[in-house]
């Protein structure tokens, strides 16, 4: 038996090249560069939203707020909010995401090992 994408004995909600795959919006979530920056910026544990957008250079701090909020949204990282004066927000990886962490250091290793062989864009 063949699934969609012709991988024998995959179930087509399985697949990630399936329409309908629960694990396609995920891999879409991953795949987006500030996902993967963020994720890999909490690995030596938490920060608060500020040292976020400074370590994440050329993030607005819109988009930086878009990604930690579907990164809650999925489990990925815990927001804590402290009461204090004023309040402290930081954020964590859970340990779903730090399961990421592997895929992504992998990734960034192999851009870094390839980054002079890349063409840049309009040549």
């Amino acid at each position: 038996m063949t699934g969609q994408s012709g991988n024998p004995a995959v179930e087509p909600r399985h697949d990630i090249y399936a329409l309908l795959c629960p694990g396609r919006e995920v891999f879409e979530l991953l795949a987006n560069k500030w996902t993967g920056l963020a994720i890999t910026a909490l690995e030596d544990g938490p920060r608060r939203f500020g040292e976020l957008r400074r370590k994440l250079e050329g993030v607005s701090p819109k988009v930086l707020t878009q990604t930690l909020r579907r990164l809650e949204e999925y489990g990925l990282v815990r927001r804590e909010v402290f009461a204090e004066v004023p309040p402290r927000v930081e954020y964590a990886l859970t340990p779903l995401g730090r399961g990421a962490l592997e895929p992504l250091a992998q990734l960034r290793s192999w851009v870094r090992a390839n980054t002079d062989r890349f063409a840049p864009a309009g040549e």
